[in-house]
């Protein structure tokens, strides 16, 4: 279900800055909505609302949550098939596929190459056809 924008929003622009899937519209400094048709419930616009402006498909309040608790795409490498799918769904440019560790290497995956810029929308598991990644809390 998608999200909703309350009228607590400023326009601030973070969460259209933001969203994946380009679902936020509007100008700075005035209220935003979501484009129902394409917003694919991610969650990236509550996490990063920081006037608390963002409703949930189910109506609850979404809490801003810090970037460095967001998670992010774990891959397991042996079953990577170096597609380039995730990295085509990643508006973040936080995904790329390995270079070969050597000459001659012929195992290349995924690899979150970019993990600041990576906002956990989730698009890159939810749309991997082997199912090589999961999307998990990052503990430093």
């Amino acid at each position: 279900m998608p999200y909703f924008i309350t009228g607590d929003c400023n326009g601030c622009t973070a969460c259209a800055k933001q969203c994946p899937v380009l679902a936020i519209e509007g100008v700075a400094k005035e209220r935003h909505k979501v484009n129902i048709r394409r917003c694919v419930s991610c969650g990236v616009c509550g996490r990063i609302c920081p006037r608390g402006a963002i409703l949930d498909g189910h109506g609850n309040l979404c809490k801003s949550v810090p970037r460095s608790q967001w998670s992010k795409p774990v891959v397991d490498t042996k079953t990577c098939s170096a597609c380039g799918i995730c990295v085509t769904w990643c508006r973040a440019d936080a995904l790329r596929i390995s270079l070969p560790a050597f000459h001659g290497d012929i195992h290349v995956f995924a690899e979150l190459y970019q993990p600041n810029k990576c906002v956990g929308c989730g698009l890159c598991e939810e749309n991997c056809p082997v199912g090589a990644i999961r999307m998990a809390e990052v503990h430093a």
